[in-house]
């Protein structure tokens, strides 16, 4: 059975600022020769490895809203200032979901996949509505 994680994207204020940040951050490692990938170290592995590489995707939460998801392709092992780490490797495509507000948390946690939001492509009320605006009028119920 497959399954997600779920990560607070934390300085990130819009989905387009994720997009960027991710585009600028393959390019800073291209130009300095390294792989292209996109890396977050997290201090746990999570235990339920297999179940999350078995189609799993890593979602964000921007803002308090679930607003995107990657595909996962690896938990690696990693040290970082002596202590052993993870680094979750996920998918260059970032996929727009439906937003779903979201309470804070700290780390990650699993998501269901019963829980998770639908992909964009299949949920297209107020796509091409700023994300404040989308946002406000799902909060009232109008979306």
């Amino acid at each position: 059975m497959t399954l997600h994680l779920i990560k607070l994207c934390v300085g990130i204020e819009t989905l387009s600022d994720l997009a960027a940040w991710q585009s600028r951050r393959l390019k800073e490692k291209k130009r300095d020769g390294e792989t292209q990938e996109l890396i977050h170290v997290t201090r746990h592995a999570p235990r339920r490895a297999a179940e999350i590489l078995d189609g799993g995707s890593l979602y964000w939460v921007i803002k308090g809203w679930v607003s995107a998801r990657q595909r996962l392709l690896e938990f690696r092992p990693v040290m970082k200032n002596g202590i052993a780490h993870c680094a979750l490797v996920y998918d260059k495509e970032l996929v727009a979901v439906e937003p779903r507000a979201h309470r804070a948390f700290q780390g990650w946690r699993y998501l269901d996949p019963k829980d998770a939001p639908p992909d964009m492509a299949i949920w297209t009320k107020g796509a091409d509505l700023p994300d404040a605006l989308r946002r406000e009028l799902i909060s009232l119920g109008l979306l």
